[in-house]
């Protein structure tokens, strides 16, 4: 093979290289937000008294909770899609929300409350958050590993549970702006057993999507 020949066979394989991981999954999300965003239109929207609503720091906190669990999650895939990628130096960023969350429940703790610490937990939507965050991160979630599919996670179990942990956030996102229950107790109970459910799947799905 003479040099003209390599230069132009190095040049077509540099063309067709699959797209980096980071650029893969930003496209897949983007395409599969539409369905989530036209489930939550269609079945809840945004609560009627979200402006009086945003003066209260607790339903601001729901969003710091859920904007840092889905960002904290997307680094962390992106980290696991190389091949000798582990947790160790990027788990901990998972650990970011649970600390807004432990800070948000202080809070609220200190704070005289008219209602029980049983009735903000149980809350009024309990049963809605448990249908309405898993259903709507499913999109995300099979979006999630079609991205990271360009990657080659050594393990692929634990990349689809920060899959399903990345679309629970974003899902969850969503939901809040719906949900009237701003108590941190809640969003520690519900929102947290949503997401366990949708970490679960993305194991389940990632052990045999993200095989290589």
């Amino acid at each position: 093979m003479d040099t003209d020949q390599l230069i132009r066979t190095l040049a077509a394989d540099n063309a067709h290289r699959a797209r980096p991981v980071g650029y893969a999954l930003m496209l897949a999300l983007l395409a599969a937000a539409p369905v989530s965003l036209l489930m939550f239109f269609t079945e809840l929207g945004i609560r009627p008294d979200v402006m009086t609503a945003m003066r209260n720091p607790f339903f601001d906190l729901k969003f710091a909770v859920t904007l840092a669990l889905a960002a904290a999650a997307i680094a962390v895939s992106l980290h696991l899609s190389r091949p000798e990628a582990s947790l160790r130096g990027f788990g901990w960023l998972l650990l970011i929300p649970a600390g807004i969350l432990t800070a948000g429940i202080g809070g609220e703790m200190m704070m005289p409350q008219r209602l029980p610490v049983m009735t903000r937990l149980v809350g009024n939507n309990s049963r809605a958050c448990m249908c309405a965050i898993p259903l709507m991160s499913l999109p995300l979630l099979a979006g999630a590993l079609i991205g990271l599919r360009q990657g080659a996670t050594a393990r692929p179990a634990i990349a689809g549970a920060i899959a399903g942990l990345a679309s629970a956030g974003l899902a969850a996102t969503l939901y809040a702006s719906h949900c009237t229950d701003d108590s941190p107790l809640f969003v520690a109970t519900w929102y947290t057993l949503s997401t366990a459910l949708v970490t679960a799947i993305g194991a389940l799905a990632g052990s045999r999507v993200l095989r290589f």
